[in-house]
């Protein structure tokens, strides 16, 4: 009998905790957000999250704060998030990282396709070859012919492992088939400075954060990622034009929830991520940074975690085959 009550007090626990997360979610939200970026403020990551929160707070009616919770390729803060409470005061804005790092890592404190609950994509964006202003080669054909001829000289910067940066580099040294030196930094920002002041030769990165550099001339763009070449530099090719068919890398971008919080939720989150991508605002300043807005078709849970499934099954061999780990 003490058995039977205790297992009917189990059950009555869980009915009203399944009906306290109904109406809430009915509410929902009631209080301020917490948006967790799992890099450093003022990087590409961080510039996309700050748009889209401020966008997504006016149409929640419930503000939306950036709590940035760097470390570890990005796993530090995807963990606070894969711990917090279900209840969709606590997401994730996280770029491609989220897939890579479930092989990158090999210890993960978290389960990284049934940990979180899908929001939907919010941006792709493009990456460029870039280098030092005064290095020598003049196009991607010339920078590849040199790195392979120079490939103990040669540095390549990226932000830390598990960056973008990082997973660019190794896909491109990976396509060009030469090793070289990387010199992985803690951050965008001290990449980039040393890359201006000319103490690593070339780097990899989002147009989010070489665009600025580009147009004022201090760095030396190659080529860009994508499929086309984009409005922001119509002149610069893309690297399949340039002389290396197949490379095209995007760094999306997706938010996410713990597991279990409520879908309707979710669903909330979702449609206020498409009316925050279609904000005239955020369309224009993506622009500004070589990158578009997703579509309402991708800004929606199943096609989030669509991608995420079959981007860890792209990087998966790329990242086993370059024999780089994070622990």
């Amino acid at each position: 009998m003490k058995i039977l009550k205790a297992m009917l007090g189990v059950t009555a626990a869980a009915a009203v905790s399944l009906l306290a997360y109904s109406a809430s979610a009915q509410t929902y939200p009631e209080r301020t957000i917490t948006m967790v970026v799992p890099f450093a403020a003022g990087g590409p990551t961080d510039t996309v999250a700050r748009l889209i929160a401020e966008s997504m707070s006016k149409d929640l009616g419930q503000q939306i704060v950036v709590e940035n919770v760097g470390g570890a390729g990005g796993t530090l803060g995807a963990g606070r998030v894969a711990d917090a409470d279900p209840d969709g005061y606590t997401i994730l804005l996280h770029h491609i990282g989220m897939a890579t790092s479930a092989t990158l890592y090999r210890k993960l404190a978290y389960d990284t396709l049934n940990a979180f609950e899908y929001v939907g994509l919010v941006t792709d964006v493009p990456m460029t070859i870039v280098a030092r202003k005064d290095f020598e080669p003049a196009d991607l054909k010339g920078l590849i012919d040199y790195v392979k001829a120079n490939k103990d000289k040669v540095t390549v910067a990226n932000a830390g492992i598990g960056a973008a940066s990082h997973l660019c580099g190794m896909m491109f040294m990976s396509a060009i088939q030469t090793p070289l030196t990387t010199v992985p930094y803690k951050g965008t920002g001290p990449a980039m400075t040393d890359l201006l002041g000319g103490q690593v030769d070339i780097m990899c990165d989002q147009t989010t954060n070489t665009t600025k550099q580009i147009k004022g001339g201090t760095i030396k763009a190659y080529a860009v990622t994508s499929p086309a070449r984009l409005d922001v530099f119509k002149d610069i090719p893309t690297a399949v034009e340039a002389g290396l068919p197949g490379f095209e890398v995007g760094i999306w971008h997706g938010i996410y929830t713990p597991k279990g919080t409520p879908a309707e939720i979710n669903e909330r989150l979702s449609k206020s991520l498409q009316v925050a991508l279609k904000d005239p605002n955020v369309a224009a300043r993506f622009a500004e940074l070589g990158t578009a807005p997703s579509s309402d078709a991708d800004a929606t849970p199943a096609a989030l975690k669509a991608k995420l499934e079959s981007e860890i099954a792209r990087w998966k061999p790329v990242i086993e085959a370059a024999g780089e780990y994070a622990d």
